[in-house]
């Protein structure tokens, strides 16, 4: 069993109310990397520059996270992005997109990474995305991420890539945005019309809804104290989500058993926003990972005891 993930590799500066870094590690497939890393092992697809360094893959090694198809593009530079966090952390503002070799990236994929049972197309270009999905002809399980830029401007491929996975992972804005319909329900069950068998709306600080033919799951993020640093938490609970299911995939894929994995998915990205970047994961553990699962789930339970109801 193994996850492949392809995506992005990127170093960001990120300014927030709490602080701000200058130069982290970051990127879809890193976050994305980490968090799938306490259920499975996980292989990296994805491109950096001459600056990309030995600190940098020593947080993925320090996982277990195989990086045998890092593509090191000699005389280039790695992804990089600069943005600042508003002081409720709800809106952020981009300050530079430097895309680099990431510009350029045309995945190529070792046999190992070809081969693996379960396959994330992180947020790429939508024909990059049904590329490296025809090459893995023997991935079980498959999901993806988007953004509304691909909606907006390569809707007729994003359309081919949905209908060729078992989950597709959107903010509910995107769900609405990609469907033309209201309200996110209408909008899910057009996306589950292409195939897929479910789709996970991402509300933020709200949590996340699993929408499937046979019902859906509501559950709430983790209550936090304080939020440091958003960045990659949407990344962080796709990893967590997608590796859970990468670790149960012998089981049947019911509403229940996706409900679970978006637990582990909220526990591990409630991690990834207490500190900048990939410093808090990095030294997470799965004993903290279970350990707030468990307090999701006594917080979102009730007994429904009979009442008396007028009317």
């Amino acid at each position: 069993m193994a996850v492949t993930v392809v995506g992005s590799i990127a170093y960001d500066a990120v300014k927030t109310p709490f602080g701000e870094r200058e130069r982290m590690l970051g990127g879809a497939a890193v976050h994305f990397a980490l968090a799938a890393s306490f259920f499975d092992e996980v292989r990296v697809v994805g491109p950096v520059g001459d600056d990309f360094g030995d600190a940098e893959y020593k947080v993925l090694h320090d996982r277990g996270v195989i990086t045998d198809d890092i593509e090191h593009v000699a005389g280039g530079k790695t992804f990089f992005w600069k943005g600042v966090y508003s002081e409720n952390l709800n809106q952020r503002e981009t300050l530079v997109t430097d895309l680099n070799v990431f510009e350029t990236f045309e995945p190529k994929l070792s046999q190992a990474s070809k081969d693996a049972e379960t396959l994330f197309l992180a947020n790429i270009v939508p024909d990059l995305q049904l590329a490296v999905r025809e090459q893995c002809t023997g991935a079980r399980f498959v999901a993806m991420d988007s953004m509304d830029l691909w909606i907006n401007i390569a809707h007729e491929s994003l359309t081919e890539v949905m209908k060729n996975v078992d989950v597709v992972i959107l903010n509910d804005e995107e769900v609405e945005m990609y469907s033309g319909k209201t309200p996110i329900i209408s909008a899910a069950n057009h996306i589950l019309d292409l195939g897929p068998k479910a789709v996970l709306a991402k509300q933020g600080k709200y949590g996340v809804g699993v929408i499937m033919r046979e019902g859906t799951f509501w559950l709430p993020a983790y209550p936090m104290e304080q939020v440091i640093d958003p960045t990659g938490a949407g990344d962080s609970f796709a990893g967590g989500f997608v590796g859970f299911l990468a670790q149960h995939a012998g089981e049947e894929q019911t509403l229940d058993l996706y409900a679970r994995a978006a637990a582990y998915g909220t526990a591990v990205a409630s991690f990834n926003v207490q500190e900048f970047g990939t410093e808090r994961v990095a030294r997470l553990t799965g004993d903290e990972i279970a350990e707030r699962v468990g307090h999701l789930q006594r917080i979102t339970q009730f007994s429904d005891t009979p009442v008396a109801l007028r009317g």
